[in-house]
């Protein structure tokens, strides 16, 4: 399955709560990516909780950019990418 980097922006910041209704919320996101056989591995955002750098396996950009759209986010750029790592070589 392809490897993908979806880079987001949050014009007033992504703000999680960090209680029952963020499991909740995240949740969802999960289960309706499920839907499309997207599924998300991890995310990194910025100290100002403006901008999000994601990972995702997904079967195709569109396949993202569909549940992306039933999750309310968006997306400014999917990037097909390979891991490099940088022990292989040890």
């Amino acid at each position: 399955m392809p490897r993908y980097l979806i880079e987001r922006t949050f014009v007033d910041g992504l703000h999680v709560p960090i209680n029952e209704a963020g499991a909740d919320a995240m949740g969802g996101v999960i289960a309706r990516n499920a839907e499309k056989g997207v599924t998300w591995l991890q995310s990194f955002v910025s100290p100002d909780k403006k901008r999000s750098f994601c990972i995702y396996d997904a079967p195709s950009p569109e396949a993202i950019r569909s549940t992306a759209q039933k999750n309310s986010l968006p997306v400014d750029k999917i990037t097909e990418v390979r891991v490099l790592d940088p022990y292989f070589y040890r």
